[in-house]
C-alpha cells in the first residue's frame, strides 16, 4: 500500500489549501483514512479521520475550518483547509488503517505565512 500526499505550498494567513492523498494498493473495506500534522520534534497530531461509509472526526482545534472527504472510487482523500493560520503550518501525513497494518504517506508541507 502506498500514499501520496500532494497539494500543500506557502499560504498567506487566511488563505486556502486542499490536500488530496492517492492511495494504491490492496485496500481492505473497512478502512479509514486520516491526516495528521507532523511538527518540530516529530510529534504527530491527528487533524481529522473519515471512515470508508464516509464518517468523518475533525480536531476540534480546526473543527470550524477543516473538511475531510473521500472518494472511494479514485482512492483518494481530501482536505480542505480554510482561514488558515501560523499555527497550521508543518508536514501534513496522510494515513490509511485497515486490517493488515497501518501504511502513511511522506507528507507534504504546509506553511502559512505572510
Amino acid at each position: 500500500v502506498q500514499l501520496v500526499e500532494s497539494g500543500g505550498g506557502l499560504v498567506q494567513p487566511g488563505g486556502s489549501l486542499r490536500l488530496s492523498c492517492v492511495v494504491s494498493g490492496f485496500l481492505y473495506r473497512g478502512n479509514t483514512l486520516a491526516w495528521y500534522r507532523q511538527t518540530t520534534g516529530n510529534q504527530r497530531d491527528l487533524v481529522a479521520r473519515i471512515s470508508e461509509n464516509g464518517v468523518a472526526d475533525v480536531a476540534d482545534s480546526v473543527k470550524a475550518r477543516f473538511t475531510i472527504s473521500r472518494d472511494n472510487e479514485k482512492h483518494t482523500a481530501y482536505l480542505q483547509m480554510n482561514n488558515l493560520k501560523p499555527e497550521d503550518s508543518g508536514v501534513y501525513l496522510c494515513n490509511i488503517d485497515q486490517w493488515g497494518g497501518t501504511y502513511w504517506g511522506q507528507g507534504t508541507q504546509v506553511t502559512v505565512s505572510s
